[in-house]
């Protein structure tokens, strides 16, 4: 299992990144193994809960589990991640900063327990997301015809 949040990595420039547990229930840790979840849109918060500050992902859809029998489930209801002390810290003083956020990259099952890898990141503008386009364009190009070349 290993879901990625593709729109993130296009959207957005990666400053730093962390790998933080998440707290589930049991349908929930089936339905994510399955990968029935999406990340996009998501993000994450930092509550402070009478000087203890938490970290929470909004906005993660997982879907419910077709073998449970719970009908109130919330497939969108914020999750509590899992970190350290000073990690917690950390992120929070980053996300300070003027235009700069933490978001989820991908979840993944890590010996039997499911991980979240987050992101500090600053949004893109639209030139640079065109000038990566193009990049990219342009490197596909040069590896068709080096390709082509090969085979002649």
């Amino acid at each position: 299992m290993k879901a990625v949040n593709k729109k993130a990595l296009s959207d957005y420039e990666v400053l730093d990144k962390w790998q933080a547990g998440i707290v589930l229930t049991g349908a929930e840790v089936k339905s994510a193994k399955k990968g029935a979840l999406s990340m996009s849109g998501s993000r994450v918060v930092v509550l402070d809960d009478g000087g203890k500050e938490e970290v929470w992902v909004v906005g993660m859809q997982i879907s419910p589990y077709e073998y449970s029998g719970d009908e109130e489930y919330d497939p969108v209801r914020r999750r509590k991640l899992l970190l350290r002390r000073d990690e917690v810290h950390e992120m929070a003083g980053k996300m300070r900063q003027k235009g700069l956020t933490v978001v989820p990259l991908k979840c993944y099952n890590s010996r039997g327990l499911i991980k979240v890898e987050l992101a500090l990141v600053r949004g893109k503008k639209k030139y640079e997301k065109r000038e990566e386009l193009r990049k990219r364009s342009e490197k596909r190009e040069i590896e068709q015809a080096y390709k082509k070349r090969r085979l002649n």
